[in-house]
C-alpha cells in the first residue's frame, strides 16, 4: 500500500504552483495584490499604499484601482481551479506542476458595486465561480477591509475561458 504524501510535499507544491500563477499576470506586481491560499481557497490581499488614494479629501480608494483588484481575484480564482484541477487528478497526483500554466479567462464583462468609499487600509477579495463551462463562467467577488460583513464593493463577471488543450 502506497503511503500518502507528507502534508508538508503537498503545501508546497500548491504554493509553487499559486505563486507561479501569480508572477505570470505582471499586473498583479504592479498593483501589489498577495494570494493566500487555505486549501483550495483563495484571498486576494490589496495591501494599502497612498498611490491607491483616489480622492485625497476623503481619503477612498479609487474606482479603477478597486474595480481591477476583484476582476484580479476572479480572474486568479478560475485559473487556480483550472490548475487545481489538473495539479490534483489522479493522473498527476504527487507530481510537481510542469512548465505549463492554463491561459487565463478573457473577460466578458465586469460590473462593480461601489457600496461605501474604501478606506485607506489593507483590502481582501474572495471570488466565487458560480458556473464554469468549456466555454464561459461566471464569477462573483466579494470585496471588504476591516469587517467581512461590510462589503465595500462587489462584482460579477463573465470570462470566456480557454481552451483546455491550448498551452
Amino acid at each position: 500500500m502506497k503511503r500518502p504524501e507528507p502534508v508538508q510535499v503537498v503545501k508546497e507544491r500548491r504554493d509553487k504552483a499559486l505563486r507561479r500563477l501569480v508572477e505570470a499576470v505582471p499586473y498583479v506586481q504592479f498593483m501589489g495584490i498577495e494570494f493566500e491560499r487555505h486549501g483550495d481557497e483563495l484571498t486576494a490581499v490589496l495591501p494599502y499604499r497612498e498611490s491607491l488614494i483616489g480622492n485625497p479629501m476623503l481619503p477612498a480608494l479609487h474606482g479603477g484601482a478597486t474595480a481591477s483588484f476583484l476582476e484580479i481575484s476572479a480572474i486568479i480564482e478560475l485559473s487556480w481551479q483550472l490548475l487545481w484541477e489538473e495539479m490534483e487528478s489522479p493522473e498527476n497526483k504527487g507530481l510537481p506542476v510542469g512548465d505549463h500554466l492554463p491561459r487565463m479567462p478573457k473577460t466578458i464583462d465586469f460590473t462593480v458595486d461601489y457600496l461605501r468609499a474604501g478606506l485607506p487600509r489593507d483590502a481582501y477579495a474572495r471570488a466565487r465561480v458560480n458556473r464554469s463551462g468549456r466555454r464561459y463562467a461566471s464569477v462573483h467577488v466579494e470585496g471588504w477591509q476591516d469587517n467581512r460583513s461590510r462589503l465595500f464593493a462587489q462584482a460579477t463577471g463573465h470570462f470566456l475561458m480557454p481552451e483546455r488543450d491550448a498551452r
